[in-house]
């Protein structure tokens, strides 16, 4: 009888987890309290990297990651993955150059590039610095559309997706959770995997565990679409800006994507000018839209992968580099629960270093 397991949320972190269960035989039930896709998710810049200041473990789950997101091109049909490399000087020149050094000896395949160079990658950059970073193996995917093609896949091999679904508690007994209660009544399984992002915290508190975790907030500015202006993804001070599949230049203001809140309409009138400063061509492309959204992470930075020692029947996965990691994560999530072989690579991640022990009386119905 195939093992039954829920999956908390369906953005791309619990889709991948999704697919990959299902590809090896699992009765799978996704939930999602909003539409399919999930809340996080769709707020992504998208860039597919094991780049920005990682110590060497981290570093090698994000770089097995990426060859992980070339067989999911290969195995998951609809997905659209961009290796189109990226630019970066958002680092002083000094520490650009250290950051160039430690990755190159860890084999990332970073180039130091001259400005002419630069513009021979992107012609439309304007104010090229005299040198920068190009990784060509990096990549971007448009976020939503990648997660709800990992969700079709999964639904061709058997699960079942439910949008629009609230999940009230965890259905929990003698330390076992054994399924989750929701509107129509209690859905039971062998695992549940919480992948629900900002919604983590509610649900461990159902069984009154606690969980320390950040949301920071990050702003993207959209652009209406318009004619290819940009190649690859660009990295430069204060400003971090992509072309989607659809031509809209899409820019963020950082690697962590963080933004004061008191004022988001202006924060993106300021990040759109800077993108038309940069983009040559873009002086005339409005701004369409922006979006805030919220950014789940473990208060140390690094994911929370794998079962909870106080409880069975329980898996999380936390993280903020979700769109990197999706298909690492779902691939060792779904052995680890299959087969119960925790890869080395997430070893470090184990969630019992930032999740509290119960101090609430355990919910039972």
């Amino acid at each position: 009888m195939s093992k039954r397991v829920i999956v908390i949320g369906a953005g791309i972190i619990g889709a991948s987890i999704a697919w990959y269960l299902a590809k090896a035989g699992a009765d799978v039930t996704v939930v999602e309290a909003g539409e399919a896709g999930g809340v996080a998710t769709p707020n992504s810049w998208a860039w597919i990297n094991a780049s920005w200041g990682n110590p060497e473990a981290y570093f090698r789950l994000r770089q097995r990651s990426m060859q992980e997101w070339k067989q999911m091109d290969r195995d998951v049909p609809g997905l659209n993955v961009d290796w189109c490399g990226g630019l970066l000087w958002d680092l002083p020149p000094d520490k650009l150059e250290d950051y160039a050094r430690e990755y190159s000896a860890l084999g990332y395949g970073i180039q130091r590039v001259s400005r002419d160079e630069i513009l021979q990658i992107e012609p439309n950059i304007q104010q090229a610095p005299d040198w920068a970073l190009h990784v060509a193996e990096e990549g971007k995917v448009e976020p939503l559309p990648t997660a709800l093609a990992f969700l079709a896949g999964a639904q061709a091999l058997g699960a079942t997706v439910l949008s629009n679904t609230p999940v009230r508690w965890l259905q929990e007994k003698n330390a076992h959770v054994t399924g989750i209660a929701i509107n129509d009544g209690v859905l039971h399984a062998d695992e549940v995997v919480i992948a629900a992002g900002q919604g983590t915290p509610a649900l461990l508190e159902s069984i009154g565990f606690s969980i320390d975790l950040v949301a920071p907030p990050g702003l993207l500015v959209h652009s209406v679409p318009c004619r290819e202006l940009l190649h690859g993804l660009v990295m430069a001070p204060e400003l971090h800006v992509r072309q989607t599949s659809e031509g809209r230049l899409v820019a963020g203001s950082d690697f962590s994507g963080t933004v004061a809140v008191n004022d988001v309409d202006a924060a993106a009138m300021e990040l759109y000018d800077k993108v038309q400063a940069m983009v040559a061509g873009a002086e005339q492309v409005v701004m369409d839209f922006h979006t805030l959204g919220y950014r789940p992470t473990p208060a140390d930075g690094f994911p929370m992968i794998g079962r909870t020692k106080d409880c069975k029947g329980l898996y999380l996965t936390v993280m903020h580099s979700g769109v990197t990691l999706a298909p690492a994560v779902g691939l060792f999530t779904a052995r680890e629960l299959l087969d119960n072989k925790r890869d080395e690579l997430i070893v470090p991640y184990h969630p019992d270093r930032l999740v509290n022990t119960p101090s609430l009386a355990a919910k039972v119905v």
